[in-house]
């Protein structure tokens, strides 16, 4: 039983989707089992279907417009280089509706429903393979994870939406009595979930280089700050997900690949840039090709 778990990372997720393109169409791997937290879960049903090109395409067209009904955030370019900052008036329209963010997602929801139709979950539904998207239940300090065939449509487009809400920058969704967020808030890559429900072997695509190339630059204004922040704890999360998922992988004598990005990407993941995306699929597909040659 083969599994394809793909980590959380924003626009990185580009060259996740490049690596996974190799695997699929090259290697010709089958995979039975499809895991994916945050922009991983983006990608996931797309793969299970095999619908490559539609993924590609939907994928590295996303921009701030098509995610956010409200972005928090202006994007400026200085001394080369893209950086963030904050767009007040918006975070003070969120604050005036008694929002709890930054900022809104709510095109995001929209853009899951044009991009994954009713036809493909219910051929989904009608295959063997398992798509589940990992979610964090902050009423219940808890990591769920949500398996499409345990989901109404609707539900299943929901929880792939909230696995993406970056919080604070995105919504805070309200399900079931509970308030939910990112994925990333409690399990970047969910590898011991993909061990624990029968892979015994899975290819684990990390969007992060293996060890730290670079430290963080200073930050400007509150968004730089949580961003390092939270850069910081997610590292940490990784570290710990890496370690557990390995220690596991040798308890069930299951076999791992990891596909770490060469290079560091970006420093901010919540800029979505067409030309770089691009570029960073091809990336991701002539990383795992290298890897798939010298191996």
């Amino acid at each position: 039983m083969r599994a394809l778990v793909i980590s959380g990372g924003g626009s990185k997720g580009a060259f996740a989707g490049g690596v996974a393109q190799y695997l699929i169409e090259e290697e010709k791997q089958k995979y039975n089992f499809f895991l994916g937290t945050s922009t991983g879960s983006l990608l996931v049903s797309h793969l299970a279907l095999n619908k490559i090109s539609e993924i590609k395409s939907a994928f590295t067209n996303v921009n701030q417009k098509s995610i956010f009904d409200n972005c928090p955030y202006l994007i400026v370019r200085k001394e080369g280089e893209e950086r963030i900052r904050i767009n007040h008036l918006n975070v003070l329209k969120n604050f005036i509706r008694g929002k709890k963010t930054f900022g809104e997602s709510n095109n995001l929801r929209k853009l899951l429903s044009k991009e994954f139709p009713l036809s493909n979950f219910i051929s989904l539904k009608e295959t063997d393979n398992e798509v589940v998207v990992c979610v964090s239940n902050l009423t219940a300090n808890s990591v769920e994870y949500k398996r499409l065939k345990d989901c109404s449509y609707e539900d299943f487009l929901d929880w792939i939406w909230i696995s993406c809400n970056y919080v604070p920058f995105m919504s805070l969704v309200k399900k079931n009595g509970c308030e939910y967020a990112d994925g990333g808030l409690g399990c970047i890559i969910p590898i011991e979930e993909a061990i624990r429900r029968g892979a015994t072997h899975v290819d684990a695509i990390l969007l992060d280089t293996e060890f730290q190339q670079t430290n963080r630059l200073h930050a400007k204004n509150v968004f730089d700050a949580l961003g390092s922040i939270f850069s910081f704890i997610s590292d940490r999360i990784e570290m710990q997900n890496m370690h557990i998922g390995k220690l596991v992988a040798e308890d069930y004598n299951a076999t791992l690949r990891i596909y770490y990005t060469p290079k560091i990407l970006t420093t901010n993941s919540l800029i979505f840039n067409k030309i770089k995306m691009e570029n960073w699929w091809e990336m991701g597909w002539e990383h795992a090709q290298k890897l798939s040659t010298t191996s």
